[in-house]
């Protein structure tokens, strides 16, 4: 994570009658009564691929932030090349692979979630899954339903890892970045998926939660995050001009103190 302060490693974990290496790092706070907040990647992402982001948010929140990579991405066990992901992808990461790093961590305490993209998505199903561990959530550009719209800019994703330099660039943050890459890109153009959605799991989420999305996210519409707060009307919404699909990037300042803020209002459900 670079231009961080990380303390980490690996953990074994067991999924599916499978054992996993999770590629994980400590970022933030050392105090024993500051928040926890999972940091939860991207579709292509990964621990190192998140930079100096997680470690700066905690700075201002006074929080201490776990970063860790899923398997098939950075350097966590890779997904056999031969396998293809099912539609419950992001339900297996929430609700089997998170529950069991916690756990190999020693995490008993309740904890804060801040997800991007896919990331977001899972957070919100972890949240769902586990209304009495989660104590809020940030979610960055999450998926709650399938547009077109998005798909497109997969397809166009796909003719960039082929034919473009996307492959060379991923490929600095993932030990295997086919694995990394067809893992995502397969099943998002699966003709199955369009009729993915986690919606009708919104209404479990008790905790707070904030919701950001940029108005020139090439992966989604607001349709995304307004779905959320209607269903969930705890939901504190936040439309960045000039963004694109990684708040975290394109407007860094404006997240951090928003999350900062999030974090701060609701001190009690942080830190209980």
């Amino acid at each position: 994570m670079t231009g961080a302060a990380v303390s980490g490693g690996f953990a074994s974990i067991r999924v599916g009658g499978r054992e996993l290496r999770i590629e994980f790092g400590w970022v933030g706070s050392d105090a024993p009564d500051a928040p926890l907040i999972v940091f939860l990647h991207e579709g292509l992402g990964s621990l190192s691929m998140w930079k100096d982001f997680p470690a700066r948010l905690c700075e201002a929140a006074g929080a201490r932030g776990l970063v860790y990579s899923r398997p098939g991405y950075g350097r966590s066990t890779p997904r056999p090349h031969e396998e293809r992901w099912g539609l419950d992808f992001m339900h297996v990461q929430a609700q089997q692979v998170l529950p069991a790093l916690l756990d190999a961590l020693g995490v008993q305490s309740s904890y804060g979630l801040f997800g991007h993209s896919d990331g977001g998505s899972i957070a919100l199903i972890h949240a769902a899954s586990f209304p009495h561990r989660v104590a809020g959530a940030v979610v960055m550009a999450p998926h709650i339903l399938v547009e077109e719209f998005g798909l497109a800019s997969i397809r166009e994703a796909r003719r960039a890892y082929l034919d473009g330099p996307l492959r060379a660039g991923l490929a600095k943050y993932h030990d295997d970045v086919d694995s990394a890459f067809w893992g995502w890109n397969d099943i998002w153009l699966d003709g199955e998926f369009p009729r993915w959605t986690i919606q009708p799991l919104l209404s479990s989420i008790k905790c707070p939660l904030l919701a950001i999305q940029g108005f020139s996210d090439p992966y989604g519409t607001m349709a995304q995050i307004d779905g959320i707060a209607e269903a969930a009307p705890q939901t504190a919404l936040l439309k960045l001009p000039d963004c694109g699909h990684s708040p975290h990037r394109d407007q860094p300042e404006a997240v951090i103190r928003a999350a900062r803020d999030f974090i701060q209002q609701h001190p009690k459900e942080t830190t209980s």
